[in-house]
């Protein structure tokens, strides 16, 4: 019988770990923000930017608003990437004013954060409270409530000495510094959510031709203080339709003027390419170089919806 041989004894082969790729980590929300507070303070500081150390809350003014109005563009361009950009350019305008309130020993823009944060949670009572909303309808009553409530205990401790308490109204808080499209629909906003509205779109329609009439009758008085209020109550009565059918009047504005001024470029390219300037051309035939260009852009809208359904 052969002898068995024994077997070399078996070596385990190590296992080959494949390393990922290194990667830096991803700086959390926290330390970019951080990061963006420190750099606008490095920009302020002795030795930083000459234009950024020039600047105040008054010449910071515009562009405060300006970036607000370059989000709503973007946001309406399906862009992600310019969206992101522009938020980021309206956030560094509420770092740069609380810089300038640092420095001045007024606030800072942890003081910012934590006021925000305190009046969510405290105006959202349904969700970090007790309190119980069946609908959006009822958090919003509830909202103004509250808010008429803080306005109340605000003034009682800024005019603690005084003998007669100011009214507070739920209409305070409205800024009197917007523009009137946007305070008028804030302020029947406002009136809404208590109630104070019209049961259906027909009875803003029927206020609408109550104060076009209105305003047909104050144009025969040629009182120009009159036309100017029954104008200004037909705006009114057209703003709160907007916000009744949940259109924002002053982005449909926006938005009815770069019509007219797309059309109108249009209309000038027609008329040059016969020969003529837009300004030399008959009422009548700029009447037909307007509903050319309409059918131009009608046409040009069917075929970029086309291809967009194409590339689906």
């Amino acid at each position: 019988m052969l002898a068995r041989t024994r077997r070399p004894p078996r070596t385990k082969k190590k296992k080959i770990t494949r390393r990922k790729p290194f990667k830096p980590k991803e700086l959390m929300t926290g330390a970019w923000f951080e990061k963006l507070v420190s750099v606008q303070a490095q920009l302020r500081a002795p030795k930083g930017c000459p234009w950024d150390r020039e600047q105040t809350h008054d010449t910071l003014r515009p562009y405060l608003i300006e970036e607000a109005y370059e989000v709503l563009d973007a946001l309406d361009s399906g862009n992600d990437k310019k969206f992101a950009e522009e938020m980021g350019d309206l956030l560094l305008q509420i770092v740069f004013h609380a810089q300038l309130a640092c420095e001045e020993g007024r606030f800072t823009i942890a003081d910012v954060i934590r006021e925000i944060h305190d009046k969510m949670v405290r105006r959202h009572p349904h969700v970090f409270g007790t309190t119980r909303a069946k609908d959006s309808a009822e958090v919003l009553r509830n909202w103004e409530q509250i808010k008429a409530q803080e306005r109340r205990t605000n003034a009682r401790e800024n005019d603690a000495k005084a003998k007669v308490e100011k009214p507070v109204s739920l209409l305070d808080g409205v800024a009197r510094g917007l523009p009137a499209t946007l305070e008028g629909l804030q302020l029947s906003r406002k009136a809404a959510r208590i109630g104070f509205d019209w049961n259906d779109a027909d009875g803003i329609f029927e206020k609408m031709r109550e104060e076009t009439a209105e305003l047909r009758h104050a144009l025969g008085s040629a009182n120009r203080q009159r036309i100017e209020e029954e104008l200004g109550d037909l705006f009114f009565a057209a703003i709160n339709l907007a916000r009744f059918v949940k259109v924002d009047p002053e982005i449909a504005l926006k938005k009815a003027n770069n019509k007219f001024f797309r059309r109108f470029v249009e209309m000038e390219r027609l008329a040059q390419a016969k020969g003529q300037e837009i300004a030399n051309v008959p009422r009548e035939e700029m009447e037909s170089l307007w509903e050319a260009a309409k059918r131009a852009e009608n046409n040009q809208l069917r075929e970029d919806k086309r291809k967009a359904e194409e590339q689906r």
